[in-house]
């Protein structure tokens, strides 16, 4: 590809390539970037648990319950971030970049503004947040102070994921990695100075995770002014419902998809703790933990999908629906195979990947199974997590948040209420694993009809 004078690909070649290059090695090459950034993304949350980790139960316990406000942040960021970047990837395969330019300022842009309101807003209603998501009268201080301190970073979150899926959606997914990857890192030193050098404890955590944010936003929208054919300018901001429609058409899945995961850690926090009986906290802890890691293992499958999204966006606005096909069946197979691999390790090795987080008996049991019963049906996941993001990249918005709300929403949330009310505490280690086996059976029928109208629309009904 062509660079001009100052680094950056021209668009027109980057839609070049998207379009003609070998299916296998082009989705290789685009999902690595995003592979590394989705994981290091997690990561943030990974290190703040396994550090807090070495504190107490009610630390643990405080980041697993803030965790449902970072993905409420990431559910916002998503929606703006995804529905513009699937419209870029679709107008830059249409040749149409002048609307490309525009949808990118008024994402970026807006993005920011909502990040300013949920920090306001978080800070004036912390104290009944945190008690509304399921913080015990224990843990309440330890949440508090976490939760007020991620809440100064709210704007920077906001405009990082916004950045980064833009970016690669244009495929500058090596780019946007680059920011992502130094949060991170920072991420990792900040954590142990903070927390028992500077002996700030949980507080400590959320500063280092907000510092973190701030400099990878920073990174990100260095990269997008250089590296990036389409980049985010004032100018080219604008307030057309158009362009807020088209954005919340291509996002709604993925707000969907993240809103109901929040909700149900909501449940799964307030469910463990009712039914652990004097366990509660011990309970809470484990699905924290049991979270991030789980959390991990999907930002492996999530990545993987978003390097296939700006080429089935790019080669959809294109016309090119054999190469929608056939990169969607490619990702599916290569997934199912990653997906059996982690599971086996999964299983495997589940409780020494508790106790890496916390070295306590009834967090170590709890845990335990519930991971292991997560691994089982982990591997189901592929096609459920990558016929989403195929129908929200082409724009079947209906189909797609029928899809992202299956897992945690359709059928995890009736379950979390069902379930332990028959068995007890095992019901709510064993619901994840119930509810992805039935997010799977509905998922294949909704891909295998869209395969088939692609193929009909390129004259190639196999």
């Amino acid at each position: 590809m062509k660079k001009t004078s100052k680094g950056k690909v021209n668009p027109e070649d980057k839609v070049n390539y998207l379009t003609t290059a070998a299916i296998p090695g082009l989705v290789t090459r685009m999902a690595v970037p995003t592979i590394i950034s989705m994981l290091v993304t997690t990561f943030y949350n990974l290190i703040d648990t396994l550090f807090v980790g070495k504190l107490d139960n009610q630390s643990t316990g405080a980041v697993g319950i803030t965790f449902s406000v970072m993905a409420i942040m990431q559910a916002f960021g998503f929606l703006l971030g995804h529905g513009s970047g699937n419209y870029i990837s679709r107008k830059l395969g249409a040749g149409e970049t002048d609307n490309a330019r525009k949808m990118a300022a008024t994402g970026f842009f807006s993005s920011l503004a909502v990040g300013i309101l949920i920090a306001a807003l978080g800070f004036v209603f912390v104290n009944p947040l945190a008690k509304f998501l399921g913080s015990t009268d224990t843990m309440l201080p330890f949440t508090r102070s976490y939760m007020s301190i991620i809440f100064l970073g709210a704007p920077f979150i906001m405009g990082s994921f916004v950045l980064n899926n833009q970016m690669r959606f244009q495929g500058c997914a090596g780019s946007s990695m680059i920011g992502i990857v130094t949060g991170a890192v920072l991420n990792t030193i900040l954590d142990p100075v903070l927390i028992f050098v500077f002996d700030l404890k949980v507080a400590g955590a959320a500063y280092a995770t907000v510092i973190s944010q701030m400099v990878s936003f920073i990174i990100l929208l260095i990269m997008n002014k250089k590296m990036c054919g389409i980049n985010v300018r004032l100018k080219d901001f604008s307030f057309e419902f158009s362009y807020y429609k088209d954005m919340f058409k291509g996002g709604v899945p993925s707000l969907c998809r993240q809103s109901i995961a929040s909700l149900a850690t909501i449940c799964l926090n307030i469910a463990a703790g009712r039914y652990a009986g004097d366990m509660a906290d011990a309970a809470i802890a484990a699905m924290s933990v049991v979270g991030r890691v789980a959390m991990f293992a999907n930002s492996a499958l999530i990545g993987f999908g978003q390097g296939f999204q700006p080429v089935c966006g790019t080669n959809y606005g294109a016309g090119k629906y054999d190469r929608v096909r056939e990169a969607y069946r490619f990702c599916v197979k290569t997934a199912t195979v990653a997906l059996v691999i982690m599971s086996v390790a999964g299983i495997i090795f589940a409780e020494p990947l508790i106790r890496l987080f916390r070295n306590d008996p009834d967090v170590i049991k709890i845990g335990t199974v519930t991971l292991i019963a997560q691994f089982v049906a982990f591997v189901l996941n592929a096609n459920t997590v990558l016929c989403n993001m195929l129908m929200q990249t082409i724009g079947m918005t209906f189909k797609a948040s029928v899809i992202a709300m299956a897992r945690q929403g359709v059928f995890f949330i009736p379950l979390i209420f069902i379930l332990p009310r028959i068995f007890g505490l095992p019901g709510v280690e064993y619901c994840q694993a119930v509810a992805d086996v039935c997010a799977f059976i509905v998922s294949v029928p909704f891909s295998i009809s869209v395969l088939k109208k692609l193929g009909k629309t390129a004259g190639n009904p196999s």
